[in-house]
């Protein structure tokens, strides 16, 4: 029988799939798995074992700990409320960012991110995503460059930006922390 959180990781899986625009035959080349079995995995109706489910994380290249959901104890919020405790932690302070997923799930529209950079961390290449993107600055210094163009913001400053690319530093001595949202969904 399917539970409420082998739900949420077939939604998870979905949503990733359809973000980076691959099919379930493409998906299930990748893997050497069978369309039918991605198929049910998808729908819930197969769960993946932990290898399977890191060969899904190198492929959307996603930390394996974004499907690790955390439980939800009153059934009416399942998909609906994120308590500041259960949120899903994405990376390791060792990387100078953590990320916490704010949205209930990855099937919606956009997700929504808590993204706290360590004093010094820095993305030092560029990413190009198709996606827009928007950020609001909760507390500390942070620098983003869109485009060619450096931006440096503070608490109470926000962004956006559409399919340009992008790389962010914390200069500061505090870390920085950024209420990130993206749509599709990447994660």
């Amino acid at each position: 029988m399917q539970g409420p959180d082998d739900r949420l990781l077939a939604s998870d899986l979905r949503a990733l799939r359809k973000a980076r625009g691959l099919t379930l035959a493409e998906i299930a080349l990748k893997l050497g798995r069978s369309v039918g079995w991605v198929s049910q995995v998808e729908r819930g109706l197969s769960i993946p074992s932990l290898g399977d489910l890191r060969a899904f994380a190198d492929l959307f290249r996603v930390p394996l700990s974004l499907f690790f959901s955390h439980d939800v104890p009153i059934e009416k919020e399942r998909g609906v409320i994120v308590r500041a405790g259960s949120r899903r932690t994405l990376g390791t302070s060792e990387s100078g960012l953590v990320e916490e997923l704010l949205s209930p799930d990855l099937g919606g529209s956009f997700e929504m991110v808590r993204s706290i950079f360590a004093p010094g961390a820095e993305m030092k290449s560029e990413q190009l995503r198709p996606t827009e993107e928007a950020g609001y600055i909760a507390s500390g210094i942070f620098e983003i460059e869109i485009a060619g163009v450096w931006h440096r913001l503070g608490e109470g400053d926000s962004f956006r930006f559409e399919r340009k690319p992008y790389r962010w530093r914390n200069p500061g001595t505090e870390p920085a922390v950024v209420i990130w949202v993206v749509s599709p969904p990447v994660y």
